[in-house]
């Protein structure tokens, strides 16, 4: 009779003798690469612990993890195992982390850590549509931090708890892992585990995502879509009027938006018969070609469309369900997955039937109906159950969350065959992007930000991973205040606006969002100062170290100038702040280059600090004498 076991609670002595940290900046392994093997025996279990450990050149604290189980005693059943238990000791009251997982709580990415503080970091779905992450766990205090994660070509689920427990002087985490299905391991058997890392390091988890997303190109063969220049360009989105809108409201704004100097239009949700069903509803009586005329109208004004669409989702009443119940994800009792915010159905992402389907719809918006990209929405799209559907034809139901990311690659590619510009956005919206995604876009997006700090904080993440990525700050109206262009601006994002004009949407009971003369005057300085600078062309520098430097502080490089930008949240700075990566030997000339008044002085590279005072924000452009 076999014995079930968690890997994990045998192992846990073992697993904190190999892996636990003294330090964060501690060099963890040796020069070359280590086998070391534990046994654990009870009660006539006996499992071996091989694991390989393995240094990366020219990454110094990155070590590669190769570990599997072999076992020499009597049959066991294992449920789950754990990798990589780490603990770290706080030196302050606080310690910074990254834990990109997902839920309904749409939380920030990055967190602080305190006394009593527990969180799952489960990467599968962890609610009815939130779910999928970034498989990296980074921990850090002021002088350094030590990451975690799994090097896979794809999305694994797996978790990764943090925890610091109360009157307890240390933070500890692992990588988590359930087997799907209770694993029988015979006498002799091996229990292969997913290729892991730890890395120590100086700065913040801006640090950790470069590492790992340059290994994962560089190893794996993950390629990043390079943006093309229209991803850059700014937005103006019809979603002020809500999904109630009209043809004529578009059309109505579309001279305000051209003089105001957007080149994006982005026809938003509501044109649809139903979520499945993409053909155009009663407000478009004249289906494709009230559609060809509204990308008309745009083209005609020297402007580009996009279209929004929430693929992978279907209203159960649609015509599509009804007739292509193949195409429907199911789980494993056999039910539909519901999408709730959309009250819809999950679509098998991976599945002969879906991807024909798909392309139908792509012909029918950039060809017939002549849009130039996509607008992809929704927190569904991150993540999915495993799909028992035998239409899919999968190896096994879990390939469908895994290898979720190809229907996005497929998406791409039918796309550039009638558009080969065509700007392709997903916005997994207030989910931590599944990274598997990030290859398939070439323009990532804020993706509903709950302030202007998430704004900040999501575009550092980004251009960690995907640094040539157009990264779109979203409609301004969410940031805090519901202006807050220096937030987009200053970290080097694309900036955008749902603004309604002349009026308001009746039917449409969000906002207001109507163009007043103050707020088209401050676009009008926003935009000037978006295109005089150019700076989400511009290369992000971490230099400033998350949740430890105050101000917050982003510097971004771009046509020989540094642009410096620190912000308070609900604060007014008052003091000093450093102008970091300047070279000492130099001097520059400083300009407050968004002040309505810019002031100019110099500044010297020995001595970069300035007393400065000012609420919300301050950027500046430095320029070498």
């Amino acid at each position: 009779m076999t014995k079930k076991i968690y890997l994990f609670l045998g192992l846990a002595a073992i697993f904190m003798a190999a892996c636990t940290s003294k330090s964060q900046t501690e060099r963890l392994i040796c020069a070359e690469a280590e086998m070391r093997s534990f046994p654990y025996s009870e009660n006539g279990i006996r499992i071996y612990k091989h694991q390989t450990v393995t240094p990366v050149e020219g990454i110094p604290g990155l070590e590669v993890i190769e570990t599997f189980f072999v076992n020499h005693g009597k049959p066991v059943t294992v449920q789950a195992y754990e990798l990589c238990r780490t603990a770290i000791t706080p030196r302050d009251s606080v310690v910074w982390s990254l834990q990109p997982s997902s839920t309904n709580a749409r939380k920030d990415w990055v967190l602080p850590v305190t006394e009593g503080f527990r969180q799952t970091n489960y990467l599968g779905m962890n609610n009815s549509d939130y779910g999928g992450g970034i498989p990296v766990l980074d921990l850090w205090q002021r002088d350094g931090g030590i990451a975690i994660g799994l090097f896979e070509p794809i999305l694994r689920m797996i978790s990764m708890p943090v925890e610091w427990k109360r009157y307890d002087n240390q933070i500890t985490t692992c990588l988590h892992y359930d087997l799907p299905e209770p694993l029988e391991l015979a006498t002799g058997d091996t229990l292969h585990c997913f290729r892991a890392f730890r890395y120590a390091h100086k700065g913040d988890y801006f640090t950790a995502l470069r590492m790992f997303s340059d290994y994962m190109q560089s190893h794996l063969g993950i390629a990043m879509q390079p943006s093309e220049p229209e991803a850059f360009e700014p937005v103006w989105c019809a979603w002020g009027y809500g999904r109630p809108f009209k043809m004529k409201m578009v059309l109505g704004t579309l001279d305000k938006v051209a003089e105001l100097g957007f080149k994006w239009v982005d026809v938003d949700d509501g044109y649809q018969i139903a979520e499945g069903d993409w053909n155009t509803n009663e407000y478009f009586p004249g289906g494709d070609a009230d559609m060809r005329h509204i990308t008309n109208e745009i083209h005609r004004r020297g402007l580009k469309a996009k279209l929004w669409w929430a693929p992978l989702a279907a209203d159960p009443d649609t015509k599509l369900v009804k007739e292509h119940p193949e195409m429907l994800l199911l789980t494993d009792e056999w039910a539909h997955e519901y999408i709730t915010w959309w009250d819809s159905w999950y679509l098998s992402p991976i599945n002969p039937a879906t991807d024909a389907y798909t392309a139908d719809l792509l012909k029918m918006f950039l060809q017939t109906w002549n849009f130039d990209g996509l607008k992809i929405d929704g927190q569904h799209l991150n993540c999915c159950l495993p799909d028992y559907n035998e239409h899919t034809g999968l190896n096994s139901a879990w390939e469908a969350p895994e290898r979720m990311h190809e229907y996005f690659g497929k998406v791409l590619d039918e796309a550039r065959k009638y558009k080969p510009e065509a700007v392709i956005q997903v916005c997994p919206c207030g989910c931590a992007v599944n990274y598997w995604l990030l290859p398939h876009i070439n323009q990532a997006v804020a993706s509903d930000p709950t302030s202007s700090r998430q704004v900040r904080m999501k575009r550092k993440a980004y251009a960690a991973m995907a640094p040539q990525l157009a990264y779109y700050g979203d409609h301004v109206e969410l940031t805090d205040g519901g202006d807050d262009f220096a937030s987009q601006i200053g970290t080097g994002s694309v900036i955008g606006t749902k603004f309604t004009y002349p009026e308001d949407n009746p039917d449409w009971k969000e906002g207001p969002f109507k163009l007043t003369p103050e707020r088209e005057a401050l676009i009008r300085k926003w935009m000037r100062i978006y295109k005089e600078n150019n700076l989400a062309r511009g290369e992000y520098l971490s230099l400033y170290t998350w949740g430890f430097d105050y101000p917050e502080a982003h510097v971004i490089r771009q046509n020989n100038a540094l642009y410096y930008a620190f912000y308070v949240d609900d604060d007014t700075f008052n003091g000093k702040i450093e102008l970091r990566g300047l070279d000492p030997a130099k001097t520059y000339t400083a300009v407050e280059y968004t002040a309505d008044e810019p002031r100019s002085f110099t500044v010297n590279g020995a001595n970069p600090q300035l007393e400065v005072s000012f609420p919300r924000n301050y950027l500046i452009k430095l320029l070498e004498n």
